[in-house]
This record gives structure tokens, C-alpha cells and sequence, in this order.
């Protein structure tokens, strides 16, 4: 059985075309770089491929010169999706080039269907490089940084023309099925580079190991990235929360339901972050202050958003953003004078408390008649200790049942409070407060943004980066990782990931269409890798195996960001999983 590019229907598993998906084709951006003629020289005329590195970015205009290879091979847990990439490159220019592939076969006769895999084009998007102080924050203008294409999306197209002198790269899935016995399977890629002209297939085998991964839904890593609803809307020219609204978003966040993400970003104010994405964030609930001086609340999108996300596998936690916003400016509809206005008040003065009041107390009983108040947080992020205190007081005062989260600094003061804490990856958190935390049932994350340089997540960033957070959140105990932009696009972004605030990429992890990247695939690996730690560590205790847990946990202590400094993620990790699979 063949499967051919064009008969994919979606990124993961039950993605389909009847979701209304950006699948236009595209062009890329000029390389700002020229051809480097040097590396061409070395090559005999012709079109060549071979797997490659899933670590490296390669160059579009450069021939590759590391060692390749003609065979892939893997070893993979039922349930897991393992991956790698393959280069295309190629003297002169190739009609539109397309692959097919089969089944893969064991020697036993069992097989792993050709549905399981999935093929690619990366695509090149422009970007462009740390500040000379090493962060990724502060305005920043193009002129200033040295900018060039680098290879991050993955398209899905059923075919693409390959300029000459152009290295192509491919990404390779294989999705192993949970219930796939173990074995050695055996499968190839072909690479058709014109209607009846195919390169000489590229063999791979999956070794499927004696482990299962649970299903995503229940991977206990906490992932939160942040939605952002209206971009969706923006990109898609629909009306924000129409039925078309709803249709488009569908596929984006079932990739993130298939990444295992376990929180909804919700607004209760409107801009709660002073305006500073491309698309600002509405309020998903209506505030109204009557003639009367009393207030009303209006739920509707809030429940619609909320159902929406649980009805495709997001349910775990609501995040509700936020009390206290960057400007402290708080909108709602004036009756009386038939208009919308708004307040600008600090945390702790009477004005603040009265605003709040009210509503928090509305916003309970609306949680409890829906079901959702033991799943609901208020939620904050880099909020400074006094006025975290403030709003937790007040919170606690209405409701002592009110769950509280934070993502920002470390404060020993509150963190007693706080359900869920999100603390910036340079922060220390003492180990004995860590256990008390997950003793009380509490969860204690770290989140990367701006002002690290490494690792991180930006387009220009080594993939191998993003597989490295899951693994150093695994070392310091932590539940999970947050980062605060899953799509917050920029103007062009298939082909620009350059901001006006913050390094390239740092808005978001996939692009319009939807189409996956490097980056969110390498994060899916890291996740991956955490879970298997995580059922490793609990059998290794359960045997009464203290030499493998001891091995397994020596491992993970290399993962301080500090050994990042002598040591590259992707050379960190090609050393630890070595010994994870031989475990």
C-alpha cells in the first residue's frame, strides 16, 4: 500500500480537509544571503538525497557537507512518534517534486501502516538573531540584525519546485501504534522528481521496543502554551468567534491537544497585556455596570471557548487572564452614559477591590453551576510580590475556593498560594519546597521567553533545544513547561517570524495553515522523552532496581542550562537517550 504527500489529510492523526485549513501555496521571502558557490563547486551535477540530522537548520543555498546517510534507523515505545529529517539538493532546477512511501514491514509480518507516516517540506522563514547583550527582548528594527532564511516550518504541500543550487530538507514521522508488537520494521521513502522520474529509495527501520507511551490526553508533563483566538480570526478573515471562527481553529488546536497541552488560555479583561502581540486579546467576558450602579456579566464566549477546547481533549485546567493587567485598565459598558469605558485602578486601593468584587463573586457561581470552578484559575504573569499579595487576599476573601497561578519570578512568600507556578528558567526553587509543593497537590513549571538566549524556542534557536526543556524539566522536578505564545502571528508569518519586540520566533510555535515546525515537533519529542523518564523512574522503584534508577537519574543531572555553555543540546541528548534506551 502506497501513501502519497498528496493523500495527507492533516499534521496528527484526525486532522481533516473539511476543517478549512490555509493550504495555499507559498513563496519564500529572497535569501538575503547569496549562493554559496564554494560548496556547489564540490558537487558533481545532479539531484542527490539522504537522511539527515533532525539538530541541524541547514542552509538553503548551501550544499550540505557532513556525513549523510542513505539509511535511518530508530528505536521507538508503542505509542511514541519518532522522527528525523532528509535532504534534497540538487545542481538544477526540479519540476514539482512529491514522495510516497509504504507500509513498514517486520520480518513476522506485522506492519505499520503507511497512514503512520508523514512527510514534510521544511520550509525557509526569515529571521534573525540575539541582541550583543545575549537576550531576545527590547524594540528592534531589521536594519539592526543580521537576518537570513532558516529552515522551520513544515508544509504539507503535495508537491514543491526546487530552485537549482538549493538544498531541500524533508521531515520524516513515523507514529508507531500503541498496539504494534515489538519487532524490527522496514520501511522506504521515495523522492519523485518528476512525473516518472524517482531517486533510488531511502530505506529506514523502526525498532519497536517492549514499552508503551500513554495517549497524549494522558501524559502527566503540564504543557501550557498560551492561545491566542484572534490571530486565528486575523489570518483566516473570519469574523472572530462565528462558526467559521470556530472551523478554521479546529485543527490548530487539535495539534495542540495531540501535544498533550492540558490548559486554556481564557481572557476575562479585555488587552490584559497592553496591546503587545499583533492581535490583541478581547475580553471573553462582557462586563456592563447598570444605571443602577450594579453590575452584570456576560459568559457567552467564555463558555463558548471553554467548551469548544474541552470538546477536543483540553479540560484539565482554565487559565483566566488577568486581574492584574500591565496598564491596570479595566474596560466594561457604561449604561448610564451608553458607552463603553474604563477604569484605571491599582491592586489593594478600594476602587480596585470594589471592581473586582462583584464580579469574582458572579464569576464563582457561574463556575459552579457550569461544572468548571474546580478546574478554574485566576491567573496572572511577571507580576511584581505586593500586588500578587493584594489580588490573592482579595481573591481568597471572596472565595477561598478560587485557585490562583502565577507565571513570573520566584517569591517564597506566596508560592504557598499559588496551584500552579510558573517560574522564569533562571529562578532557583529549593528541592525540599518542591516536594511540599507536589505533596499539596500543586504544580511547579518553568517558562522561557525573551531574556534567555539559550535554550529556547526562537526560529533561529538549535531544534534540539526545544526536545532539552522537557528533559530539564524532568531534572529539576517540575511538572512542565510553559511558554506564552502557541500562534500570536506576526503580519507575514510563513515567511517573516520577525518582530517588532522580541526575537524571531518568540510569538509563535506553528504557522497559518496549520503547518507544524521544527521546533514544536522537537518540543513533542522532549515531552516524549519526559513521560518515558517519568514510567522508567516508577518501575525501576517498583522492581527494586536501584542500579537503573541510579543510572537513569545521573542522566538527567547533566541538564542544567550552565552545561549548555560547553556542551550543545543536541550532542546532550544524542548522549542521554542512548543510555535511556538501553535502560
Amino acid at each position: 500500500m502506497i501513501k502519497y504527500l498528496l493523500l495527507i489529510s492533516g499534521l496528527i492523526g484526525t486532522l481533516s480537509v473539511s476543517a478549512q485549513p490555509l493550504a495555499h501555496s507559498y513563496t519564500e521571502l529572497p535569501n538575503p544571503k547569496p549562493i554559496n558557490q564554494a560548496s556547489w563547486q564540490a558537487v558533481k551535477a545532479g539531484t542527490y538525497a539522504s537522511f539527515a540530522s533532525p539538530d541541524v537548520r541547514y542552509e538553503k543555498h548551501t550544499a550540505p557537507t557532513a556525513a549523510l546517510s542513505s539509511l535511518w534507523s530508530a528505536k521507538a515505545w508503542r505509542g511514541e512518534k519518532v522522527h528525523t529529517q532528509l535532504l534534497i539538493w540538487t545542481t538544477a532546477p526540479l519540476a514539482p517534486v512529491s514522495l510516497e512511501w509504504g507500509d513498514l514491514r517486520s520480518s513476522n509480518g506485522s506492519r505499520i501502516p503507511a497512514s503512520q507516516v508523514k512527510a514534510g517540506f521544511v520550509r525557509y522563514v526569515m529571521t534573525d538573531a540575539l541582541n550583543p547583550d545575549g537576550t531576545g527582548c527590547g524594540n528592534r528594527k531589521a536594519a539592526d540584525f543580521d537576518s537570513s532564511l532558516v529552515a522551520d516550518a513544515i508544509d504539507f504541500t503535495p508537491s514543491l519546485a526546487i530552485a537549482q543550487q538549493t538544498t531541500q530538507p524533508i521531515w520524516l514521522s513515523v507514529s508507531v501504534p500503541a498496539n504494534t508488537p515489538v519487532g524490527v520494521y522496514k520501511g522506504t521513502v521515495t523522492i519523485k522528481t518528476g512525473k516518472n522520474t524517482r531517486l533510488t529509495p531511502l530505506e529506514y527501520t523502526i525498532d519497536v521496543l517492549n514499552h508503551t507511551l500513554p495517549a497524549p490526553k494522558d501524559w502527566r508533563f503540564h504543557l501550557d502554551l498560551w492561545q491566542n483566538p484572534y490571530a486565528v480570526a486575523r489570518v483566516h478573515t473570519v469574523k472572530p468567534w462565528s462558526q467559521a471562527h470556530m472551523n478554521v481553529m479546529k485543527p490548530y488546536m487539535q495539534l495542540l491537544a495531540n501535544a498533550g497541552q492540558k490548559v486554556i488560555t481564557t481572557t476575562i479583561i479585555n488587552d490584559p497585556w497592553r496591546s503587545q502581540t499583533e492581535d490583541v486579546y478581547g475580553s471573553m467576558v462582557r462586563w456592563i455596570k447598570k444605571k443602577d450602579g450594579t453590575w452584570t456579566y456576560d459568559y457567552t464566549l467564555f463558555d463558548q471557548w471553554v467548551s469548544y477546547m474541552m470538546a477536543l481533549g483540553i479540560d484539565q485546567q482554565i487559565n483566566c487572564y488577568s486581574m492584574i493587567p500591565w496598564d491596570l485598565k479595566f474596560a466594561y459598558y457604561d449604561e448610564a452614559a451608553r458607552k463603553d469605558t474604563f477604569l484605571i485602578a491599582k491592586t489593594g486601593t478600594p476602587e480596585y477591590d470594589n471592581h473586582w468584587r462583584p464580579m469574582l463573586t458572579d464569576f464563582a457561581r457561574h463556575l459552579k453551576q457550569k461544572g468548571w470552578f474546580a478546574k478554574t484559575t485566576i491567573a496572572m504573569d511577571e507580576r511584581p510580590l505586593e500586588a500578587m499579595q493584594k489580588a490573592i487576599a482579595l481573591i481568597k476573601s471572596v472565595d477561598k475556593g478560587f485557585k490562583v497561578v502565577l507565571a513570573g519570578n520566584y517569591h517564597p512568600e506566596i508560592q504557598q498560594d499559588l496551584a500552579d507556578y510558573s517560574v522564569a528558567s533562571n529562578q532557583v526553587i529549593d528541592p525540599t519546597t518542591l516536594q511540599q509543593r507536589k505533596q499539596r497537590g500543586q504544580k511547579t513549571t518553568f517558562y522561557t521567553a525573551c531574556p534567555e538566549g539559550y535554550p529556547n524556542t526562537f526560529t533561529f534557536s538549535p531544534p534540539a533545544e526545544s526536545t532539552w526543556l522537557a528533559w530539564h524539566s524532568a531534572h529539576k522536578g517540575y511538572n512542565g513547561y510553559l511558554r506564552w505564545a502557541y500562534n500570536s502571528w506576526v503580519k507575514d508569518p510563513l515567511r517573516d517570524s520577525r518582530f517588532r519586540s522580541w526575537a524571531a520566533g518568540d510569538t509563535y510555535f506553528v504557522y497559518p495553515g496549520p503547518r507544524t515546525s521544527l521546533r514544536f515537533e522537537r518540543l513533542i519529542e522532549g515531552i516524549q522523552d519526559y513521560e518515558k523518564t517519568r514510567i522508567l523512574r516508577e518501575q525501576f522503584q517498583q522492581n527494586n532496581q536501584p542500579d537503573k534508577l541510579r543510572q537513569l537519574e545521573q542522566v538527567l543531572d547533566g541538564f542544567e542550562i550552565t552545561n549548555l555553555k560547553t556542551t550543545s543540546a543536541g550532542e546532550q541528548l544524542q548522549a542521554a537517550k542512548k543510555v535511556l534506551k538501553s535502560l
